[in-house]
C-alpha cells in the first residue's frame, strides 16, 4: 500500500486520491483478479504524469433528482469519481428504493466490481458498466473487423446472500478475451453463433448505459477531452435497496439456497473440480491470501520497477 500511495502522489495525486486508488488496485489482487490489480501501477501513474488524465480533478454533482445523480469527473481516471457515484447511488436507494449515478467524462475505471461491491456491502444489489466515445465505429479499414469480437466493456452485478458467498459477476461483455483472436477462435463463430450474438448484444447495451446515458457526447465536454485525452469514457452505477421490496433475510436465504444447490447438484465445467457461481472463487482467494499473503508475480514486479525508476520511489523490497 505505502509504495502505491507514494507513486500516485509523485504522479500528482493528493493523499486521499492516491490512497483510494491504491486500495482498489490491491483489493483486486486480494480477490485474485490480478489483471486489474497492482500490475497497473505504472500505466495509471503514467497517465497522470503525462497529463493524459487529470491528477487534481474537481469532482462535483451537476444534476440531481431523488433517484439519480450526474457527476462531472473532470477528466480524471474513473476510480475516484465512480466511488463517489456509488455512494450517491446507495444514498438514493436507501431513500427511495433505487438509486443511479453516472459520471462523465472520465478515463478507465478498472474492475466494475469495485462499485457493485460497494453497493452490496450496504445492503443493495449493485450494477455497473462503462462505455467510451465512438464505441461501434470500426474505422475505415479496407477489411471490416469481425463483429463477433465486437467490444469488451466492463460489466458487474453484485448480489449479497446471508451465509454463502455473494454472487458477484465481475467481467467483460465479450464471450472471448481480448487476446483470443486467430483461426482457432474464428472457427467457433459458425459453431456457436448464439454465444457470439449474445455478447454482441451485451456489449451494445453496456456501452450505451455506461456511455451514452451519461451524456459524455455533449459538446461542452470536448474541451475536457482535448485537455485530458484519457477522458473518453463514462460510467454508471445502479443500487437497488433490497429491503425496499423484500425482507433482506428472505432474499439472502434464496441467494444462499441457489449458491449451495448449484455447488451440490451440478457437475463442474470440464477441467474444474467444483460447480460455483460467479464470486465464489474470489471469496476463497480473499480468505486464502489474507492468511498466506497476496502473490506478487513478475507482472506486478515489472510494473513496480518501471514506475519506481521513473518517479524515484524506492522499491519496497529494496528499502
Amino acid at each position: 500500500m505505502d509504495f502505491g500511495v507514494a507513486c500516485f502522489k509523485e504522479s500528482g495525486l493528493d493523499e486521499d486520491h492516491a490512497t483510494l486508488f491504491t486500495r482498489l488496485l490491491v483489493n483486486c489482487d486480494l480477490r485474485g483478479v490480478r489483471s486489474h490489480g497492482s500490475r497497473n501501477f505504472s500505466g495509471y501513474c503514467s497517465a497522470f504524469e503525462t497529463k493524459s488524465a487529470n491528477p487534481r480533478p474537481n469532482i462535483r454533482v451537476v444534476q440531481e433528482t431523488p433517484a439519480t445523480a450526474v457527476l462531472d469527473g473532470d477528466g480524471t481516471l474513473g476510480y475516484w469519481p465512480m466511488v463517489k457515484a456509488s455512494e450517491y447511488a446507495i444514498k438514493k436507494a436507501k431513500a427511495v428504493g433505487v438509486g443511479m449515478a453516472t459520471v462523465r467524462p472520465i478515463g478507465h475505471y478498472g474492475s466494475a466490481g469495485h462499485y457493485t461491491r460497494i453497493c452490496m456491502e450496504q445492503g443493495c444489489i449493485g450494477f455497473s458498466v462503462q462505455g467510451y466515445i465512438g464505441q461501434g465505429d470500426a474505422g475505415g479499414a479496407e477489411e471490416k473487423p469481425q463483429i463477433g469480437y465486437y467490444g469488451n466493456p466492463p460489466i458487474s452485478f453484485a448480489i449479497p446472500g446471508n451465509e454463502e458467498p455473494p454472487v458477484v459477476l465481475d467481467a467483460a461483455t465479450s464471450i472471448m478475451a481480448d487476446y483470443q483472436r486467430g483461426p482457432e477462435f474464428d472457427a467457433m463463430l459458425p459453431q456457436i453463433p448464439a454465444a457470439f450474438f449474445k455478447s454482441i448484444g451485451y456489449t451494445a447495451i453496456a456501452s450505451l448505459l455506461g456511455g451514452g446515458l451519461t451524456g459524455f457526447t455533449l459538446p461542452e465536454f470536448e474541451a475536457v477531452r482535448q485537455q485530458w485525452p484519457s477522458a473518453q469514457m463514462g460510467g454508471m452505477v445502479l443500487a437497488i435497496n433490497i429491503g425496499s421490496v423484500v425482507d433482506e433475510a428472505v432474499f439472502g436465504a434464496e441467494v444462499d439456497r441457489m449458491v449451495s444447490d448449484v455447488r451440490d447438484t451440478y457437475a463442474p465445467m470440464p477441467g474444474y473440480d467444483r460447480a460455483l457461481l460467479p464470486g465464489g472463487i474470489e471469496e476463497e482467494k480473499m480468505a486464502q491470501y489474507r492468511r498466506e499473503g497476496i502473490p506478487y508475480g513478475a507482472p506486478e514486479q515489472d510494473s513496480a520497477r518501471q514506475v519506481a525508476k521513473r518517479l524515484s520511489v524506492p522499491l519496497p523490497w529494496e528499502e
